[in-house]
């Protein structure tokens, strides 16, 4: 995913399963294997293919941001008090995330960043 994520511009139209094995040089994988991979990915939904001649063409299906924002979401899913989990989180981050997290809940909500001299959220989501 990091070939896709890191190679793939959003207007692209992907890369080829032979752009993704020339990517990951000197890891010595197979063509057929990364084109397994490449498959696989794509029945999970992970990644959108489309045909061009004989090849497929591999795009991410979501950004690197967004699939790790829902695997947090999944773990929060994993037990236990969700609540309790979001607060345990919230302690645990460092300053500057924490003013992240405020500057989006405010734009979430609709606020201008209330700390005087905050990031804006796009500024924040560029990191």
């Amino acid at each position: 995913m990091d070939v896709l994520w890191d190679s793939v511009p959003a207007t692209s139209d992907g890369v080829t399963v032979r752009e993704v094995a020339d990517a990951l040089d000197g890891r010595e994988l197979a063509y057929t294997t990364v084109m397994t991979v490449l498959d696989r990915l794509a029945g999970k939904g992970m990644v959108q293919r489309e045909r061009e001649g004989r090849a497929w063409r591999y795009r991410p299906a979501a950004t690197r941001e967004a699939h790790i924002a829902q695997l947090m979401l999944d773990a929060l899913d994993l037990g236990g008090s969700r609540d309790a989990a979001l607060v345990r989180f919230a302690r645990s981050v460092t300053g500057t995330e924490a003013d992240v997290l405020r500057a989006a809940l405010g734009a979430e909500a609709g606020l201008a960043d209330p700390r005087p001299g905050g990031p804006a959220l796009d500024e924040a989501t560029d990191r």
